[in-house]
């Protein structure tokens, strides 16, 4: 007959006991960093950019008195208020802010910007600014 130690034993028992299985999977998915979601991919890829039309490059070869005389005759309509600024600008004394701004009703911020965008820039005309005694502006042309 054969005896069993208590050590044989214990190591029996502790072997022969299986570990219990999770019956259910998580449910859950697995965490992630709260961040703006990734950019969808854009279904239409980019057209080449069209080109652009070539345009004469503009003449401005013009004595200054040959552009006021066109600005005058062709460019500015009759009775606007760009012919009554140049009326008014091409007197021998020029004329004041105020003159201007009472001829067409505008602010003065507004009569500068036409004096130097419209004037000065897009009909090509010197303008000349100066400042009287009394202290009052006064625009000219230079022809």
């Amino acid at each position: 007959m054969t005896t069993l130690t208590t050590e044989e034993t214990g190591a029996a028992t502790a072997t022969a006991t299986p570990e219990p299985k999770a019956t259910k999977k998580a449910r859950a998915g697995a965490r992630s960093a709260h961040v703006a979601p990734k950019k969808g991919k854009s279904g239409k890829k980019a057209s080449p950019a069209k080109k652009a039309h070539k345009a004469a490059p503009k003449a401005t070869s013009k004595p200054k008195a040959a552009r006021l005389k066109a600005a005058t005759e062709k460019g500015v309509r009759e009775g606007s208020k760009t012919e009554t600024i140049l009326s008014l600008m091409k007197r021998s004394g020029g004329a004041t802010l105020k003159e201007i701004m009472e001829a067409t009703s505008w602010q003065p911020h507004s009569v500068r910007g036409f004096i130097s965008g419209t004037l000065g820039k897009k009909l090509g005309l010197t303008v000349v600014s100066a400042k009287g005694e009394d202290g009052e502006r006064t625009y000219s042309i230079k022809a």
